[in-house]
């Protein structure tokens, strides 16, 4: 499957350009300085990854939590996209469709070494590490659904968790303590009309547990202190918005409250700033925001196609 199939699974999600397509958006050149005029700009010794299409093909970059020192990691002429960060920061995982189809691999923080840790000739995605290191959570298309499967760092031992035929499980995120993985599934929605709802498992996929979301949901992500999940909710007319809640689903509370997709958001280090990507400027930008939702900044203001960013640990 196309990297843009997968991604069209996304319900209301970012419009993903075909990796072939050319971005044809002119921009005279980046403009890092550029920012929305509210909110401090956050600095510290972090780095972001996102992807973004400003050749031909998705690839990965970093930057500051401010924007700057924007650095591209991975090639053109293929497809790299979804970074996620080891736990110590040294590492990146991605998928890459540089061997023809979706497979996971792994390179330093500075875009070298890449190793690639699954081969099947099914697709593989949405990989993330375990907090202490030694467990990869990915989203696997083996059994022609897609399912959750937990491997060894070296991509070793593979299992399919979640096994559930006729549904899309996807999103897995570790909790902070390793104890638990929460996702998205479409399990127990109608099959015509399918909806993605949270839940969370034991990392072997062990009692599964609902998360009382309406109106469909993706993208959760755990606070560094285990005590919130951030996710993504189409409960307000259908708009994309990111919520917070208590990890146990309780006290839901809707964080940007504007028209525009607002999606796949992820913590700092210290729990005080997430990161996420939103259209409400027309084209998807990554943003940055407190944790409340206030001070709203646009990182790459640059017309072109940026998201999927992720905070190292």
């Amino acid at each position: 499957m196309k990297p843009e199939a997968f991604y069209r699974l996304r319900r209301r999600a970012t419009e993903v350009p075909s990796r072939l397509a050319t971005v044809g958006l002119a921009v005279a050149g980046l403009a890092i300085g550029c920012r929305d005029a509210v909110g401090p700009i956050v600095v510290y010794d972090e780095k972001i990854a996102f992807t973004s299409i400003r050749d031909r093909f998705m690839r990965i970059y970093t930057m500051n939590p401010d924007g700057s020192a924007q650095a591209v990691l991975t090639a053109d002429e293929q497809t790299n996209l979804d970074p996620s960060w080891s736990p110590d920061g040294a590492q990146i995982l991605f998928t890459s469709w540089r061997d023809g189809d979706a497979n996971i691999y792994v390179m330093d923080a500075d875009g070298s070494n890449p190793i690639r840790l699954t081969g099947h000739p099914a697709n593989d995605r949405s990989a993330r590490f375990s907090p202490a290191g030694g467990r990869i959570a990915f989203v696997g298309e083996r059994g022609g659904d897609y399912d959750i499967f937990v491997m060894g760092a070296d991509g070793s031992n593979p299992v399919n968790i979640t096994n559930s035929p006729g549904t899309v499980d996807v999103d897995p995120q570790w909790s902070p303590d390793g104890s638990r993985i929460v996702f998205c599934s479409t399990r127990g929605s109608d099959p015509a009309e399918p909806v993605f709802s949270l839940f969370t498992m034991h990392p072997d996929g062990s009692d599964v547990r609902r998360l009382p979301v309406e109106g469909g949901a993706r993208s959760p992500a755990w606070s560094p202190d285990g005590a919130r999940i951030a996710f993504v909710s189409f409960r307000d007319d259908g708009d994309a918005e990111i919520y917070v809640m208590s990890a146990d689903g309780s006290a839901q509370v809707n964080l940007t409250r504007r028209l525009g997709l607002d999606e796949l958001p992820s913590w700092s280090r210290s729990g005080s700033h997430i990161v996420f990507s939103s259209k409400r400027d027309g084209v998807p930008d990554i943003y940055v925001m407190r944790a409340d939702g206030s001070d709203p900044v646009n990182l790459t203001r640059d017309g072109f196609w940026d998201a999927m960013a992720t905070w190292r640990p």
